[in-house]
């Protein structure tokens, strides 16, 4: 998750008191919430308080006289530090105090009282689910009154997430981000005042194997088969004409986990679509669709001259990613504190072991880079879990002490309609081989850019090959 700090505003203190700095917060560039100085000082005294100084970044420290303008842009650049550096720590990060402390700031700026209120929130097939919910309700408490809602039992619900999505004119999704525990979904869906956005459940996992766990549930069976007939319909799971017909004829009979049996032998089956964007791979700005799934990333992109290829980045291969994001600068000037701020540029970058001894960057530049960041790092705990030899049950648990408000009118997932014939225009694709000439990465944060990079994740999950595995 990207947090940012990019502007400051001057704003007049209650009942006309003196004038102070607010700093605006965003979350994967959108304003999360707008707090003080002295806010955020108490945020980090209480957080020392509970977990030791050792433990915590550098706080910027109090002035006694009034902050310059340049002042005023350096304690922004180190509160922008400070806030990222402990969102990812894995202790602070995900402390109730931590995230508390956002809820309220977010609620209080975009000062929506407390009160019940009805939330509607989609399935994959489009299906509205409404909820009742408070303002204040936190993301876990919205995806249990959903659970509730669809009698999904509490034991499967960690299976589940909430999404922030846009809604294409086509009906398709285009993914925002996953909903957080240190936000109030009623409140990330309004404040953007717009009704394409959304929110949506979908599943959360990556490994197909756990749909086993699932499918034992009449519900979550549904929910499984409604967002994978969806897929189907929206191109994201590739799909001979064939297959398509025993597809079909499956739905016919009513066989949904015969009908899922065999969706989980379809490529991209169970992956995250997002849309068109550019990549400096196999060569520079190269128009691709990239896609998440199965512990990689899928590159579909066409040649000059030739038909739609694909190229597979395995997770297991990518040593280390990080999300960068840039305003270009005007024409012919230079950067200042004071000057306006243009359209954000996120790229996600990511080293790749393309052979034994060589590492090469590739950069994918897309509105949705924070997003294959966050599905990056998803798919490598997931694997580590399975490495470890953990339990999935265990990594997704609800909070301890959460109680599911089962509700007393429960509604059902509804059947999706019988898949329709497979579009014409859709090609085959043929596999990009890995071993193309070596492509340079265009430097990030470069002299012509205002850049503002997060901390590089490193990727516990990357293993040493040899050519023989490439």
């Amino acid at each position: 998750m990207h947090f940012s700090i990019p502007e400051t505003e001057s704003r007049s203190g209650d009942s006309g008191g003196s004038a102070y700095v607010a700093y605006n917060i965003h979350v994967n560039g959108v304003l999360h919430c707008r707090v003080r100085y002295s806010q955020l000082l108490g945020l980090h005294e209480q957080l020392r308080k509970e977990y030791g100084a050792n433990v915590l970044p550098a706080f910027p420290p109090k002035k006694l006289f009034s902050l310059t303008p340049a002042e005023v842009e350096q304690r922004r650049e180190q509160l922008e530090k400070y806030m990222q550096a402990v969102r990812q720590d894995p202790l602070l990060g995900s402390s109730e105090t931590f995230n508390s402390f956002l809820r309220r700031a977010q609620q209080e700026t975009q000062q929506v009282p407390t009160e019940e209120v009805s939330l509607e929130v989609l399935l994959s097939n489009g299906q509205k689910v409404l909820v009742n919910v408070l303002t204040c309700d936190q993301t876990e408490d919205v995806l249990e009154a959903v659970a509730a809602k669809l009698d999904l039992p509490d034991d499967l619900i960690g299976y589940f997430s909430l999404f922030l999505v846009r809604e294409k004119e086509d009906g398709s999704f285009s993914f925002v981000r996953k909903l957080q525990e240190f936000e109030l979904p009623y409140v990330s869906v309004t404040s953007l005042r717009s009704h394409e956005y959304k929110i949506v459940l979908r599943k959360s996992y990556w490994d197909s194997a756990y749909d086993d766990d699932v499918m034992e549930n009449r519900v979550g069976l549904n929910l499984l088969y409604a967002q994978t007939v969806s897929d189907i319909e929206h191109g994201w799971i590739l799909v001979t004409k064939e297959q398509h017909r025993q597809l079909k004829s499956l739905q016919e009979k009513v066989s949904k986990k015969e009908f899922l049996r065999l969706a989980q032998t379809l490529r991209h089956y169970g992956y995250l679509r997002f849309d068109a964007c550019v990549a400096d791979f196999p060569e520079k700005d190269c128009p691709v669709v990239v896609s998440a799934g199965n512990s990689e990333l899928s590159l579909q992109l066409r040649l000059p001259g030739q038909q739609l290829r694909e190229g597979s980045f395995r997770v297991t291969r990518m040593r280390c990613w990080r999300v960068t994001s840039s305003v270009p600068l005007p024409s012919g000037g230079t950067s200042s504190p004071s000057r306006g701020r243009g359209e954000v540029r996120l790229e996600l970058a990511f080293e790749y072991l393309m052979s034994k001894d060589r590492l090469q960057w590739v950069t994918i530049t897309s509105p949705q880079a924070i997003m294959m960041s966050i599905c990056l790092q998803s798919m490598v705990d997931e694997l580590m879990v399975k490495k470890s030899g953990g339990s999935i049950r265990k990594m997704l648990r609800r909070r301890v002490g959460g109680t599911l408000r089962r509700s007393d009118s429960q509604q059902a997932v509804k059947s999706p309609p019988l898949l329709e014939s497979p579009d014409a225009s859709r090609e085959s694709m043929v596999k990009l081989s890995s071993k193309l000439s070596a492509v340079s990465l265009r430097g990030i944060g470069s002299p012509s850019t205002d850049a503002s990079a997060s901390a590089v994740h490193g990727n516990f999950a990357f293993e040493g090959i040899g050519d023989e595995d490439l």
